[in-house]
């Protein structure tokens, strides 16, 4: 048996003497590294002598798959189709919810624009900042969905579904940290589960990393930065936990108070995108005799 093989079976050992196969030996402890673990389990060779082997076993394995399966040409994909792992027949439906915000309704670029201007002026003018946050502009181009905000670090990160901090991806403000500085700070690049927010981004008490998973976050991710950016270039003292406070609250009260429905409302046609197949599938659902209901936190009078 190779050494992966005993690994992966659960490390079941044979006997020097007999040969035969013993009781599976308990699982690696917690906080070993498996590789010498591995090891031991199968009187194989010392760590760096592991890790060669099963190296040039994951390559020649990659090989010989990459040999059996042709790579698929980029063009034969369609970059907005939707796949599937199951089949599931929608004529047994009889029922169909929707969100609004982003599924019955579309925006434009100019919407995160919208909130992060707001939101900016809000810092300004009801929580005092410099007044020349204004010279910063929103940039649609730098954060995405998922990220991970560590709130008393003030760095804003990827973080895989494994827990694992994607170096190259930290920023403070708009700089990049450095990998060294990175694992120095966290002790290496995995980060507790303890120390990380639910799936929707909610941080209870104790938790540092807070995930913005919401589409409308995006502007709250480039306002965080950007002030940041400022008071670090300044060489201004800040506490990282009240900025983020602050900025999450301008960003609640864009929604909250309803500033950004009125601009919205005001000028419909800039910041709403008519949804030509959204329409089609509402009303093929109603000929069809399906029931449908809406649900939303966005004001009634808005939708």
């Amino acid at each position: 048996m190779s050494p992966a093989r005993a690994f992966l079976g659960g490390c079941c050992r044979l006997s020097r003497a007999t040969g035969r196969r013993l009781a599976p030996s308990p699982g690696p402890p917690l906080r070993a590294g498996w590789l010498r673990y591995l090891s031991a389990c199968t009187g194989g060779p010392g760590e760096g002598d592991m890790r060669r082997y099963l190296s040039a076993h994951y390559s020649e394995a990659r090989r010989s798959i990459n040999e059996i399966i042709p790579s698929i040409p980029s063009n034969m994909l369609n970059p907005k189709a939707i796949f599937s792992n199951n089949e599931m027949s929608l004529e047994n439906i009889e029922i169909y919810g929707f969100d609004y915000d982003y599924t019955l309704a579309f925006y434009s670029k100019d919407l995160h624009t919208l909130i992060f201007n707001t939101a900016r002026d809000l810092l300004i003018h009801e929580h005092r900042y410099p007044n020349e946050l204004k010279s910063y502009e929103y940039d649609p181009n730098f954060a995405i969905r998922g990220l991970h905000y560590d709130v008393h670090k003030a760095l804003l990160m990827k973080i895989d579904s494994f827990h694992y901090i994607q170096l190259g991806t930290v920023y403070r403000g708009f700089e990049v940290v450095p990998d060294s500085e990175v694992i120095e700070m966290y002790q290496g690049s995995h980060v507790p589960l303890e120390q990380m927010s639910d799936f929707y981004g909610k941080s209870s008490e104790g938790n540092t990393l807070k995930q913005f998973m919401d589409i409308f976050s995006l502007p709250e991710m480039t306002l965080l930065s950007c002030v940041n950016d400022y008071f670090l270039k300044n060489n201004i003292d800040y506490e990282p936990v009240h900025l983020y406070k602050d900025v999450k609250d301008a960003i609640r009260d864009v929604h909250v108070k309803g500033l950004m429905y009125r601009a919205v409302e005001a000028d419909i046609e800039r910041y709403i995108c008519y949804g030509e197949k959204t329409q089609a599938v509402l009303a093929k659902l109603a000929n069809h005799g399906k029931k449908m209901f809406l649900i939303t936190n966005s004001p009634s009078s808005f939708v």
